[in-house]
């Protein structure tokens, strides 16, 4: 059983990480400083350090040299991302922003401690599933594990297929798909399978850095170069040197920034802010998103030359919806994880139960299709799961509907106005989450939102900036 370290000055969040981790076999110790972990343990004795970047004494890159080789992860949050890019330089095995979900984390953990036990002489490994898959879940597609990603359906082979041959290249992909389909797992799948897979991948939601932040983030900064420019600052691009950069959600990239990142694709190098001079550097890019680029490319609210560019290999991940060969799988699949979790011996679904999974539309596509199992394994008080227990919410049939009568992507223009009682069936996807958000935040959680729209509290979040929806102050606990 792996040996992690915690270390975190935030009782509830390393207790709630303690608690995740604890679920999921491994053996945890805690601190809530530096200079506490160093006065309590041996820290090269842990499989994995896991540090909250700011600390109080020193920050927690300071356990990078006590740590004797072993790794460390850091965690930071996205206003800090460019200390985390030089905590990477200083020797940190990888970084992770806060908030996350879980499977975020458990997918880090699970891909350090996987390179960790490879001889040096073996050959790059392979991606692997965060959790281990479905014991149930059918592998008669050759080396469909490989990619860490379930699917038998035939949309799905064909994808695995372009992977494949996409991987070993050093092409340009953009990756189509709507929220919650899994477009990060076939950017680390690429990732893995190329020629870079020992150099970082590093990864970037466009929609959740601020605007303002958004070019120092990615091309870095001189000093002096703004007001709070102290020191010069190393961007994402250039951590990813040699590597993978993965950019979510790109189609809310300002135009200023397009038109550097156009520079790296055209000529292969970038110019911090406030710099006069240009350096070469060596990135793949792999760009991903829910929106129609080319619409708006014609609109002008994305560079046609940046697309054309982006656009060398595109590849359609389906919806949940359309993948009805494999929707029981990826369900068994997070059910069976939940049961290792929980350690509540094998779960399984009613018959009933998985008549209605496989009836349901899933809007929120595989994530929503996680938070329904994972609710269900812990609410219900039998090993076989009921109806009841999975929590679909009716309120959502109305997306199903709308989902199945119009286009993947939809960039119309919202309606200057929505009644309370315009029926959902005439809104578009970003018109049904700010009607039902609007409707409903004056008396539920964020975490009873997102619960209901099938989505982690980080998704609404972005969602929430990208919409420009304030969340209202309100006595509710959440």
């Amino acid at each position: 059983m792996p040996h992690i370290l915690i270390v975190e000055d935030e009782t509830i969040i390393r207790s709630a990480l303690r608690r995740l981790l604890e679920r999921n076999q491994y053996q945890i110790s805690e601190a809530g400083s530096v200079q506490e972990a160093l006065d309590r343990y041996s820290i090269p004795s842990f499989d994995l350090i896991i540090s909250d970047l700011r600390l109080p004494g020193v920050p927690g890159t300071e356990l990078i040299g006590h740590a004797a080789g072993k790794p460390v992860l850091i965690m930071t949050s996205y206003a800090s991302l460019r200390s985390a890019v030089d905590s990477v330089r200083m020797g940190a095995v990888d970084y992770i922003a806060k908030p996350f979900d879980h499977h975020e984390m458990l997918q880090a953990i699970a891909h350090t401690l996987k390179e960790r036990t490879v001889a040096p002489s073996s050959p790059p490994a392979t991606p692997i599933a965060p959790e281990p898959v479905a014991p149930s879940t059918p592998s008669n597609s050759p080396n469909h594990s490989e990619l860490g990603i379930i699917g038998q359906s035939t949309a799905m082979q064909d994808l695995f297929g372009k992977i494949r041959k996409v991987a070993p290249t050093d092409s340009n992909v953009l990756i189509l798909g709507e929220s919650g389909t899994g477009k990060e797992l076939v950017a680390r799948a690429l990732h893995n399978l190329s020629q870079r897979s020992q150099a970082p991948m590093i990864s970037v939601n466009c929609a959740a850095i601020p605007e303002t932040l958004i070019e120092s983030e990615l091309f870095g900064h001189e000093k002096g170069a703004f007001t709070g420019a102290t020191a010069a600052r190393t961007g994402l691009v250039e951590a990813a040197n040699g590597g993978t950069l993965f950019l979510d959600e790109i189609g809310e990239l300002p135009l200023e920034a397009q038109a550097r990142l156009l520079r790296v694709l055209q000529e292969g190098e970038i110019r911090r802010v406030g710099s006069v001079h240009s350096q070469k550097v060596n990135v793949r890019l792999i760009a991903a998103t829910h929106r129609d680029l080319k619409t708006l490319a014609r609109a002008g609210h994305f560079r046609e030359d940046l697309y054309y560019r982006l656009n060398v290999i595109a590849l359609k991940l389906p919806p949940l919806r359309e993948r009805e060969q494999d929707v029981l799988d990826i369900a068994e699949a997070f059910l069976t994880r939940q049961s290792e979790r929980l350690k509540a011996g094998r779960l399984s679904f009613s018959p009933e139960a998985r008549q209605t999974i496989l009836r349901y539309g899933w809007p929120g596509n595989v994530r929503e299709l996680e938070n329904a199992v994972e609710r269900a394994a812990i609410l219900s008080d039998k090993l076989e799961i009921g109806v009841e227990s999975l929590g679909i919410d009716l309120e959502l049939s109305a997306l199903e509907a709308f989902n199945n009568t119009t286009a993947l992507f939809d960039d119309t223009p919202p309606p200057s106005s929505t009644s309370s009682h315009e029926p959902a069936e005439n809104l578009s996807l970003e018109d049904y989450f700010q009607h039902f958000v609007l409707e409903h935040q004056d008396h539920m959680t964020e975490t009873e939102l997102a619960r209901k729209l099938g989505i982690s509290r980080k998704c609404l979040w972005e969602r929430r900036q990208r919409l420009g929806i304030p969340r209202r102050k309100s006595g509710l606990a959440d």
